[in-house]
């Protein structure tokens, strides 16, 4: 073989490898990209489910529970006063808001559910509140599958939201009945419906609806009184003290905003 000819061999042979090497380097790639993609899938997958909807509410399963209040000694509610129910509604009872907002004046000034914001616990003499002394910080309205902090839920009913709390041991078909009776509800303002769905140990009754002030009493999450209550307390010029204040903007992540 001429000289000539071995090098045009020699050439050959190094481009055949240079070509092997790169065929070699693209399959390595393609599977690189394929355990990304797997990976990536994998995530999207628990995505999915994290965002899955919760019962037959609407919503997703993603929750976040306001933080608990700073501790220390807790702030003592006095007895509240109950007044005659001035709603109409059968079976609320009434505790005394006069001064606060102005518009109710419905008793003793000094017997008044008070307002101030502590940062601590705070005891209340209702279960579950209507009112009283919490925390400076709401919490975002909406369905909370957790019990929430007494005092940024009593600070919501400030702004004129509804929280309807259940015993935790009620149905799953009912629980799912007030999730579904808070998403029927209409948006208010800021995206919110200023309604507040929580479990709540020790409830008197399975199914209990406050305001500020407010308190009805339940055993079915069918009753039409829960829609009258909304009616007549949500977001109400008359009974809201601090009206206009937001339902959004706070802390937690309900599950139906």
């Amino acid at each position: 073989m001429s000289k000539r000819a071995r090098e045009q061999s020699r050439i050959q042979r190094r481009l055949a490898e240079v070509q092997r090497q790169q065929r070699a380097k693209q399959r390595r790639q393609r599977m690189i990209w394929s355990g990304v993609g797997v990976a990536v899938a994998a995530v999207a997958a628990v995505i999915v489910v994290v965002t899955l909807p919760s019962g037959s509410g609407g919503g997703t399963s993603t929750e976040v529970i306001p933080p608990a209040v700073a501790a220390g000694s807790p702030v003592v509610m006095p007895p509240a006063l109950v007044v005659p129910n001035p709603t109409g509604i059968s079976g609320v009872v009434a505790y005394d808001t006069a001064g606060w907002p102005t518009t109710s004046r419905n008793g003793p000034t000094a017997r008044a559910l008070p307002h101030n914001h502590v940062p601590g616990p705070v005891t209340y003499s209702v279960t579950p509140p209507v009112g009283g002394d919490h925390n400076g910080t709401w919490m975002n309205c909406g369905v909370y599958a957790q019990p929430v902090p007494t005092e940024r839920a009593v600070h919501n009913l400030e702004h004129g939201a509804i929280w309807i709390t259940y015993q935790p041991s009620l149905p799953r078909a009912e629980v799912n009945q007030l999730r579904s009776f808070e998403s029927s509800q209409s948006v208010v303002a800021g995206g919110s419906r200023y309604i507040d769905v929580t479990p709540f140990p020790g409830l008197p009754a399975p199914i209990v609806a406050s305001s500020w002030g407010f308190q009805l009493r339940l055993t079915s999450p069918t009753d039409p009184r829960l829609q009258q209550f909304v009616n007549k307390f949500r977001v109400s010029q008359q009974y809201t003290p601090e009206y206009g204040a937001p339902c959004t903007g706070g802390v937690g992540t309900p599950l139906q905003k």
